[in-house]
């Protein structure tokens, strides 16, 4: 069976990137962040799904009710981030202060699990600023396939880090790639298939989460960190990372790395509400009526 957030495909993702770019580009950071508040109002105001599904999400995270200024500044984190990213992305790293906390020591190989939490372009810049460790993401080839559209029109250096799983090499290009020292990320909260989805207690209630990224992990015996990139405001953005598992020489099973996964970015979720980015009904498996 297909994942729900298949059956709400974001076709809108690369028209308002390339919306984003031609308004931050040609106005520049402080007018462009004005348009963000009527983008924000409108998908308040005219995307149902997502506003029941941000109100589920928020309810959970909050402990509390919430109420339509809690879903404002959900969309309007989300759109910030989404225009930050093509600053990013054009290495404007000067208007941006990036903080990191608990930053693994570069060189050496690992698997960076992710969400859609805040930013991974902020994780990528950083690694791209100080020059010295290469951050390559892993994603599935129709998601990778248009987002290499985008970066061909944002920043087509960018391109080369980006490795479309379901091809015969993409195993060994990870592989290599984490021989080689480089981190390879994955946003390990969404899966293709429910079969290959496991239920594990987030925020409350089961939630379904993918396990084939442990399974690649388990494969390659390499440690695992849970990373964060999460937006506070502004120009601010802070990295957040976290050991989860290491599986080299004395492997934990996938099922009990996935749980650690999934208590961490809970807290995550607890600390940093506003910067989930998951506009779907995340636990019931179908798309909010």
């Amino acid at each position: 069976m297909t994942a729900p957030w298949r059956r709400s495909p974001e076709r809108s993702h690369r028209f308002a990137l390339r919306v984003m770019r031609w308004i931050a580009l040609g106005l520049g950071r402080r007018a462009a962040r004005l348009v963000l508040h009527p983008v924000s109002a409108y998908f308040l105001l005219f995307a149902p799904r997502a506003r029941r599904a941000s109100r589920a999400f928020l309810e959970r995270a909050l402990g509390r009710r919430a109420t339509p200024a809690d879903l404002y500044r959900h969309f309007y984190a989300f759109a910030a981030t989404v225009l930050d990213r093509v600053y990013l992305l054009h290495e404007r790293f000067d208007l941006f202060d990036i903080e990191r906390q608990g930053a693994p020591a570069p060189g050496a190989g690992l698997l960076l699990m992710g969400a859609h939490l805040g930013s991974f372009e902020a994780l990528r810049a950083a690694g791209r600023r100080t020059g010295g460790q290469r951050v390559t993401m892993v994603m599935y080839e129709d998601n990778a396939r248009m987002l290499n559209e985008t970066l061909a029109a944002l920043s087509p250096a960018a391109r080369q880090d980006v490795i479309a799983l379901g091809r015969l090499d993409s195993m060994l290009r990870v592989r290599d790639c984490v021989a080689e020292g480089g981190w390879v990320g994955v946003l390990a909260d969404r899966g293709l298939e429910e079969a290959d989805a496991r239920a594990v207690p987030f925020l409350g209630a089961p939630a379904r989460f993918p396990l084939g990224p442990m399974r690649m992990a388990a494969l390659l015996r390499c440690r695992v960190v849970f990373m964060a990139g999460l937006y506070l405001g502004g120009k601010r953005y802070a990295l957040h990372f976290e050991p989860i598992a290491d599986f080299g020489a004395a492997p934990p099973a996938p099922e009990a790395a996935l749980e650690a996964y999934v208590a961490c970015l809970e807290r995550y979720c607890h600390a940093a509400p506003y910067n989930w980015f998951n506009f779907y009904d995340f636990w019931t498996g179908a798309d909010a009526r």
